[in-house]
């Protein structure tokens, strides 16, 4: 049997004219007086700002290119944060880091100092926002807790709020993720046992000096080089184009071009590199590519019929991660 509608009251009618309408649970009735569901009022424009999906959300950020690279690419690497505002009584230093034991998505250490961890999945389509509603929340717990997964407001900071934007971002990549721990021998069973599985799993990775977002790997049965550009994509795809019908866009004898991926609105070439190409090996020619890309990227000519052909190639193996 159906259910009965329930009249019109008083109450169903909305209470607030003017003013903004808090934000509460998403069953609970909403503060507007309408007599309905926070989600079925209010709570459905804010639900929307909240989830539409930001395409580059670390644009604006010092050092975009690896924050792409360590949400994506690198297992273990830490980079230090500077806020803007200074660092809270408290809290000796901020630090970013890939990962954090048993996925947490920040730790407040016995120090007072916090850890941000990146590679986590997010309640929002805008990470940036994501990351500064977790690290908000961090800075003002117990020392020695960790952090647990939120929902940001819809008009909540972003990190490009909270952080310094002329400090530099420098990442440093780790073996493993020995990081994690003040004491390892204080640590209990349960983040040794996450931290030996985190060991096994961790692709060896090493970032180039001197070239903003690229990053060598071992793969196994090859090593490869993946570099993050923020070069526009119709303009980086003509430059590589224009140097792959050149053959002028391999990184050395056995290396070779072998497609490109989106990641956070930016695009990741990648290289192909023999075993016993390490990443001292790889950082001169990739220098010297940097070098003949940027000269690439100044040409305004039409594409030769053989560009258009390696354009039409790379397109083909492109994918998108996010």
């Amino acid at each position: 049997m159906a259910k009965k509608r329930r009249p019109q009251t008083k109450s169903s009618t909305p209470q607030t004219t003017s003013g903004e309408v808090p934000v509460v649970g998403a069953r609970e009735p909403c503060p507007c007086g309408s007599g309905r569901r926070y989600k079925a009022c209010h709570g459905r424009a804010a639900s929307h700002a909240v989830t539409e999906l930001v395409r580059r959300p670390f644009e604006g950020l010092p050092g975009e290119c690896d924050w792409v690279a360590l949400r994506e690419l690198v297992p273990a690497a830490t980079a230090p944060l500077t806020l803007r505002d200074g660092l809270p009584e408290g809290v000796p230093s901020v630090t970013l880091a890939t990962v954090l034991p048993m996925a947490w998505p920040a730790l407040r250490r016995d120090d007072g100092s916090v850890l941000l961890g990146l590679q986590n999945d997010t309640a929002s389509g805008d990470i940036s926002r994501d990351l500064a509603d977790t690290l908000q929340r961090a800075l003002g717990a117990a020392p020695g807790t960790p952090v647990a997964a939120g929902r940001p407001a819809s008009d909540g900071p972003r990190l490009q709020d909270l952080l310094d934007p002329d400090a530099p971002f420098t990442p440093e990549v780790h073996s493993g993720f020995e990081f994690w721990v003040e004491n390892a021998e204080s640590a209990s069973a349960e983040v040794t046992a996450s931290l030996e599985r985190a060991n096994e799993a961790a692709i060896p990775t090493r970032r180039l000096p001197g070239l903003t977002g690229a990053y060598w790997c071992d793969a196994g049965e090859k090593n490869h080089l993946r570099w993050v550009m923020d070069h526009p994509e119709e303009q980086l795809l003509d430059a590589l184009a224009r140097l792959h019908a050149a053959e002028e866009s391999t990184l050395g004898q056995g290396t070779r071009l072998v497609g490109s991926f989106r990641a956070h609105g930016l695009v990741v070439p990648v290289w192909d590199l023999p075993t016993g190409m390490d990443a001292e090996a790889v950082a001169g020619p990739a220098q010297e590519f940097g070098e003949r890309f940027t000269k690439a990227l100044a040409a305004t000519g039409a594409l030769s019929a053989a560009e258009r052909r390696a354009r039409g190639g790379l397109i083909n193996r492109q994918v998108t991660l996010s």
